[in-house]
């Protein structure tokens, strides 16, 4: 009989006891059932190979593999040919043959876009709830017939484009355009068409979900990383970045905090982070910094940076130029005699024999 509240007390706060396999009360301490049956493993492991060895369960269920990781593959490489007696391996190779012969054109289909999709979220460092995630909704559209007619690698690009950024680990079109192959026109025409039919319903990407990977591949601190925050939420506040891309006003909250934090990065080099041009930063900054009255404390910060730079630059040692002497010179002051004997000779020129020169034909004749 399961217990939802304590007789004694009326409370409802439990523990077991996994060595007298008892069920206590944890307010009065009034055991409510004992002789509890262990569902446990029977079984100890004191290292990763006794587990492997021991345990009789296979891998949990998963929607990565297109047959949930429960079909057995029959001769998975070339070596299990070799653990065939040689009488039967015209068996093994025929059972091997059919094997492959009754997979349905679904599983192939999902076999092809599971690994297509295991290559995307590798290539862009996606997480694996997501990846588990963009498996299922693939299965769905392929049950639901919408594969038919569009590529297979243009529906999986779509759904990792729309899941990102719902597990707030958004990447902007272009990086998966060119981790996937396909042109933007038609990634961006499939993903209209599969979140309509799916009802699929993601909201824009936020500017701060862009912060910690733009501040990471630009190198910069977990300090500059907040204020970069701080300052896209105070802008967003006063309405200066409603209806703004999301990843221009990443850039420019990012250059804002580097030149305040003393990491200064200069447009160019977060526009080809970023994805944006420089265009795009300075004017998102020239808004948001009038917005916040910062606009003097950046210039200020930004011309002390340049002018620090140019000091260091200036003050470095110009580097110092070797004059060898001349190792002839020496050798004839040390060695006279050595001097004489290598003066090269002067070479002898042969005297050029003056051209015989032909005379014409005509000139014999006249002569004749």
């Amino acid at each position: 009989m399961i217990m939802d509240k304590c007789p004694e007390c009326g409370s409802t706060h439990f523990y077991r006891d996994q060595e007298k396999a008892e069920k206590v009360c944890a307010k009065c301490g009034l055991v409510l059932e004992e002789s509890m049956v262990d569902t446990g493993q029977d079984w100890r492991a004191f290292d990763h190979d006794q587990k492997v060895k021991r345990a009789r369960t296979g891998a949990p269920l998963t929607h990565k593999r297109h047959d949930k990781g429960l079909t057995t593959e029959i001769g998975k490489g070339t070596t299990e040919l070799f653990k065939v007696p040689a009488k039967k391996r015209s068996q093994f190779f025929r059972i091997r043959k059919w094997q492959k012969r009754l997979l349905t054109s679904k599983d192939r289909n999902m076999s092809f876009a599971l690994s297509e999709l295991q290559r995307l979220i590798s290539y862009l460092g996606l997480p694996k709830t997501l990846h588990e995630e963009v498996a299922k909704l693939y299965e769905k559209a392929l049950q639901k017939g919408l594969v038919r007619g569009r590529s297979i690698e243009s529906i999986i690009a779509a759904l990792v484009y729309s899941l990102s950024r719902e597990y707030e680990t958004p990447r902007t079109l272009t990086e998966i355009s060119q981790a996937s192959g396909i042109g933007k026109r038609e990634l961006g025409r499939t993903y209209r068409y599969i979140s309509r039919k799916l009802d699929i319903r993601i909201l824009p990407a936020r500017a701060e979900s862009y912060i910690p990977r733009f501040s990471s591949m630009l190198k910069l601190s977990d300090r500059t990383q907040v204020r970069a925050i701080k300052i896209l939420k105070a802008a967003k506040e006063k309405d200066v970045i409603s209806g703004k891309g999301p990843t221009g006003c990443a850039a420019a909250a990012i250059y804002i905090a580097s030149v305040l934090e003393g990491e200064r990065k200069t447009q160019r080099e977060v526009g080809d982070v970023v994805g944006v041009t420089e265009v795009t930063i300075r004017n998102r900054y020239k808004e948001m910094a009038e917005a916040l009255n910062i606009e003097e404390e950046v210039e200020s910060k930004a011309k002390e940076e340049e002018a620090r730079a140019a000091a260091a630059v200036i003050s470095m040692p110009a580097p110092e130029v070797k004059v060898e002497p001349e190792r002839e010179v020496e050798n004839t002051a040390r060695h006279p005699v050595a001097a004489s004997k290598k003066t090269p000779k002067p070479k002898k020129t042969r005297k050029q024999k003056p051209k015989k020169t032909r005379k014409s034909s005509k000139n014999k004749k006249k002569r004749k």
